[in-house]
């Protein structure tokens, strides 16, 4: 079983806000790089936590987003073993998440960092694939265990021939490559239907649930456990 960390605003006047209402800002601002640290610690204690509260579940594993400028900084494999020291999370059960186009740069330094992340234990994935440009070529060269192929193109599957295809291509690659693949945006039993029949090893949306609060996670996933359209080859996120 997977799941993902989100991160919302509680503003006083406007309520919760969505990433895209904060997260500019926040990088402009400086406070992403404190921020993306605070968000990974505290996915790392609560998943740590999450394990025993849900007798009989297999291991979790957590998601987390890395922004450009985390990704980037020297000091960012120093701080994942020391958060996975303090929090006690075994680094298998940690997903690092990268959108594509900070992966696809032409820069030697990135496959580096990827490699040097790998060696402590933890999984990686391309985030929102498909919405770049990259050359899916490129894909054999990155030690990536996972590739997440963005909502934009499952919301087709099925009814679009062209996204359908695209889909189909992704999920041959990347298996061929011995890279998991999650459909993002999984909205309909008919869309997990194609995606199953394509291929696809995991999914993610709305279809399974909705976002949850920390503290009502554990109920949420004793329920799903229970829930046969919950099986294999889905997750949640």
């Amino acid at each position: 079983m997977e799941v993902e960390a989100l991160i919302r605003w509680d503003h006083r006047r406007r309520g919760a806000l969505l990433p895209a209402d904060f997260i500019a800002l926040s990088e402009e601002s400086g406070l992403m790089v404190p921020m993306g640290q605070w968000v990974l610690r505290e996915a790392c204690r609560q998943a740590r936590g999450w394990q025993g509260d849900v007798p009989g579940m297999g291991p979790l594993v957590v998601g987390v987003n890395l922004s450009a400028s985390q990704f980037e900084r020297d000091a960012l494999l120093d701080e994942i073993e020391t958060i996975l020291r303090e929090t006690g999370l075994p680094a298998g059960r940690l997903q690092l998440e990268v959108s594509e186009a900070v992966l696809m740069r032409d820069d030697p330094r990135m496959l580096a960092r990827l490699e040097a992340l790998k060696t402590i234990g933890v999984r990686l994935a391309i985030d929102d694939f498909g919405t770049g440009y990259a050359s899916l070529s490129y894909l054999k060269r990155l030690p990536v265990d996972c590739l997440k192929i963005d909502r934009s193109l499952i919301k087709g599957v099925g009814s679009d021939t062209e996204d359908t295809a695209i889909v189909r291509a992704l999920v041959t690659l990347a298996r061929s490559l011995g890279i998991v693949v999650t459909a993002e945006g999984v909205e309909t039993a008919e869309q997990l239907f194609q995606l199953r029949a394509l291929g696809c090893d995991q999914g993610q949306g709305y279809y399974f649930a909705r976002p949850v609060s920390a503290d009502r996670l554990p109920e949420l996933l004793t329920s799903l456990g229970a829930d046969d359209r919950h099986g294999s080859p889905s997750c949640l996120g």
